[in-house]
């Protein structure tokens, strides 16, 4: 009798594992999107061009925004900087028409970077711009009041890396220079974290989804590729309280691996997906099927840098956002705004000039999908429907050919033009003659319409 009792009760504790075991494995391998977030994906897929802000207290050292680890800032030290941080001339409504004028659809900013200074009014810690900055003002709360105003979605990157709390233990990849950290316990940086990210999904109403970048400083890493995770950061606990608390809200993670369950959306950091020239870089094998963005620079800097000269042009800047969409992807370009809250006039002439083309030529960008030509320094292209947009990058060439091209061709024709395209279809693919008289020094853009069957 008292064997058969113990064999039932051991059954019964058995089944309660396999239950509590499955429930974690289906949380983390099996995590299905509701409705809210599933529209908020195709919404993300459509929208293409968003505008990245990286600002900080780092901003007053102009040095970028991994100047604490650059120059092995002591904690002591670092701390001195809040009191220098006071941007008077920041314009909420400003920026975010800045953005939308030059077709953007969304912002993200920086909520806490790797420094572990929280750029809102945050209670889980008073290291924030509120209460240790002479300007004293949550400025994600004036930027999400300005996005809701003109139609915008905000989005806030979070670090998942710490360099200046004790808790952020044991020690990464990184910041292991900067003296003055101490030690402390894992979990409560676990805890932390969700209960800023509770403060960031409760306070400023709807917002578009998580930005999170760090979970590579607790990675391997042979020079080319990250490999076993070291610590836990409990993706499995933190996305669940994101999806619960916001369904919609969408969920991407810069580590460079394959996306975790719970992810939403892949992004790639300045690189195109798949093409892998950083060292850093996502490899091809490792893209998903979740929607896609990259992230890219204005100028060499994320932060701000007072001695980044490196302003990319007007064609390198519109011809990225080309082959960003030509491969499926949005294109989240980044500023490093000053510290007294201005934009350096550099990048805002940028963003007019991409307003510009964006507005005579957006239809060939918002809402496709990827072309069937993939995108080189030549060419690239775009769908929608039956049109297929061709974006001639090369004003040097007349002559390009497309091996392998099976669509059945209906018309070609210069975009917003009546005016015929020469062109030679056969088994061995498509051959476009575009004059140099037709060309555009930025983008020809020639629209193909295609049968439908």
């Amino acid at each position: 009798m008292v064997n058969f009792i113990n064999l039932y009760y051991m059954k019964k504790i058995i089944i309660l594992i396999l239950i509590v075991f499955t429930q974690n494995i289906f949380s983390q391998t099996n995590y299905i999107p509701t409705e809210e977030n599933l529209e908020a994906r195709k919404w993300f897929k459509e929208a293409r061009f968003g505008l990245f802000i990286h600002w900080g207290v780092y901003s007053v050292l102009g040095d970028g925004e991994w100047v604490m680890n650059n120059q092995n800032i002591s904690i002591n030290e670092y701390k001195k900087l809040p009191s220098f941080f006071n941007p008077v001339y920041f314009d909420a409504e400003e920026w975010v028409l800045m953005a939308k004028n030059a077709g953007m659809k969304y912002i993200t900013i920086t909520s806490r970077h790797h420094d572990g200074f929280s750029m809102f009014d945050s209670k889980a810690s008073n290291y924030n711009i509120v209460e240790k900055t002479p300007y004293g003002k949550d400025v994600l709360k004036m930027l999400s009041n300005a996005c809701k105003k003109h139609g915008l979605k905000l989005f806030f990157y979070y670090s998942q890396l710490d360099w200046f709390r004790d808790d952020y233990y044991p020690r990464g990849r990184t910041g292991n220079g900067i003296s003055g950290r101490g030690t402390g316990n894992w979990d409560d940086y676990i805890e932390f974290m969700k209960s800023q990210l509770t403060e960031l999904l409760t306070n400023y109403g709807e917002i578009g989804g998580i930005w999170f970048d760090g979970e590579w400083d607790q990675m391997e890493w042979d020079g080319k590729r990250f490999g076993k995770k070291m610590m836990d950061f409990k993706l499995d606990e933190v996305y669940r309280l994101i999806h619960e608390l916001q369904p919609q809200a969408l969920i991407g993670s810069n580590h460079h691996i394959v996306p975790n369950a719970g992810e939403d959306f892949q992004m790639f950091e300045k690189d195109l997906p798949g093409r892998s020239t950083k060292s850093f870089a996502t490899s091809e094998n490792d893209i998903g099927d979740l929607p896609l963005e990259v992230c890219e620079t204005i100028n060499g800097s994320w932060g701000f840098n007072l001695k980044d000269r490196k302003h990319k042009s007007k064609k390198e800047l519109i011809q990225y956002l080309i082959k960003s969409a030509g491969y499926g992807s949005n294109l989240l370009l980044n500023v490093g705004p000053m510290p007294n809250g201005r934009i350096q006039k550099e990048h805002i002439n940028s963003l007019k000039e991409i307003g510009v083309w964006i507005k005579n030529n957006g239809e060939t960008i918002y809402k496709t999908k990827r072309g069937p030509i993939d995108p080189s320094d030549e060419i690239a292209s775009t769908q929608k429907g039956n049109k297929v947009f061709i974006h001639i990058l090369d004003s040097n060439k007349e002559t390009f050919f497309i091996e392998n091209f099976n669509l059945r061709i209906k018309n070609i024709s210069y975009y917003k033009s009546t005016e015929k395209v020469d062109f030679i279809k056969n088994e061995s693919g498509l051959l476009l003659k575009v004059p140099n008289d037709k060309k555009n020094p930025i983008d020809t853009i020639l629209e193909l319409e295609i049968h439908n069957f």
